[in-house]
């Protein structure tokens, strides 16, 4: 009966709050972002490429394509990345460290930021932009407009994706020297402007 009388109270411990499957919130930003970033990228390749010389074309292709493949690394690179190294950097207050020690925690979306987005972005304008230069060419030269759009188009398939496939490879096996280099550049804004930007949306519960 006395312990009956005394029935203590459980402690009842809070539950983890539990991490959305869809974080609608992120996606609508995301989407925000990236037609922004399309729109602009599309912009200055429909614009500039009919009016400069074919051979600055060539070049802003290479640019586009050069983009891709860099973000690409990048957001690899934010995946892979071992974050014990950014964790004891942050103790002793390196630059960038506490940054990079975020972006880690936060590598699905870091990552679905810079290969999906900014890297397919590239991907489209680079083919959009192929495809305007083989109708130069083809103006200028007077070839055929199929075979140059066929030797363009394989042409920047082979440099992306042959591009894509070896910084791949330089991502895993570099991946802290990597991921540093960027935060480093990025840890400059980031406290500024950078703060109350896109990225903030990763200064979220779970850091």
């Amino acid at each position: 009966m006395e312990n009956n009388e005394k029935n203590p109270k459980k402690e009842t411990k809070k539950q983890p709050r539990e991490k959305k499957l869809i974080d609608f919130k992120w996606i609508v930003k995301l989407s925000i972002v990236a037609f922004i970033i399309s729109l602009s990228f599309s912009l200055i390749g429909e614009t500039m490429i009919p009016n400069v010389h074919i051979a600055i074309s060539f070049v802003l292709l290479i640019f586009f394509i050069f983009l891709g493949i860099l973000f690409d690394i990048i957001g690899v690179s934010v995946t892979v990345a071992d974050i014990k190294t950014f964790n004891s950097m942050a103790a002793k207050k390196v630059r960038g460290a506490n940054v990079a020690v975020k972006f880690i925690k936060n590598s699905d979306k870091v990552s679905s930021f810079l290969n999906d987005v900014i890297g397919d972005i590239c991907g489209i304008v680079s083919g959009s932009t192929g495809a305007t230069i083989a109708i130069l060419v083809s103006k200028e030269f007077n070839i055929s407009l199929l075979l140059v759009t066929l030797i363009v188009t394989a042409l920047v398939s082979t440099l992306t994706i042959g591009g894509k496939a070896m910084g791949k490879s330089v991502a895993i096996n570099k991946c802290n020297e990597i991921l540093y280099g960027f935060v480093k550049v990025v840890s400059i804004f980031y406290k500024g402007w950078f703060n109350h930007s896109f990225f903030m949306h990763l200064n979220c519960n779970d850091l």
